[in-house]
């Protein structure tokens, strides 16, 4: 008696399924046992000089992003972060009242987490810091700020936090940052 459970493979099924074994066999038998590429060997050990003239990712100051190991490439700022040393801080400084959930200083954008003041638990907020410049200018932060209501038993609902809401924190910001720099707290690093 037949085993209900096993099913008659369609005619063909086994000679397909055995072309396919045997080429991915032929495929994997091509790959190996000549060794590397002289000249692809050339080209890494090109690559690999390169990187490290460079400067190493973890040089005595400890961990550096630039070339040269952080000697050369400072913004000016009193740092080497591809965004303003001071903007960065400022808005790291001026936003954490907020719970962090990400943040990214060689792309200089700053995530919080949802935040709901004491006072007001049915209401919570989310901000975005954008730093757009290396440099310290006016216009090289946009803050974006997220509300949200806690609806009767419907969850939450978006409302609008109104514009003067990012427009002081990144008033806020550029002052923390302004202040930074005349007291040259980034300077010694």
């Amino acid at each position: 008696m037949a085993n209900p459970m096993i099913r008659q493979a369609a005619p063909g099924a086994f000679l397909r399924t055995a072309t396919l074994c045997g080429l991915l066999l032929a495929g994997l038998a091509g790959c190996g046992g000549q060794g590397p590429d002289p000249a692809s060997m050339r080209t890494l050990d090109r690559q690999e000089r390169q990187l490290e003239s460079m400067g190493s990712l973890t040089g005595g100051k400890g961990l550096t992003l630039t070339p040269g190991g952080g000697q050369s490439a400072s913004n000016g700022d009193g740092g080497s972060l591809p965004v303003s040393a001071y903007l960065w801080r400022a808005a790291l400084d001026t936003l954490s009242f907020l719970p962090l959930a990400q943040s990214d200083p060689l792309g200089g954008v700053i995530i919080s987490d949802w935040y709901s003041p004491p006072e007001t638990p049915d209401t919570r907020f989310k901000v975005t810091a954008y730093i757009l410049t290396q440099t310290l200018r006016s216009d090289g932060v946009r803050v974006a700020v997220f509300k949200e209501q806690r609806a009767d038993g419907a969850g939450w609902r978006t409302v609008d936090p109104g514009t003067d809401t990012a427009t002081r924190l990144e008033d806020a910001i550029l002052v923390r940052a302004r202040q930074m720099r005349a007291g040259g707290l980034l300077a010694a690093e």
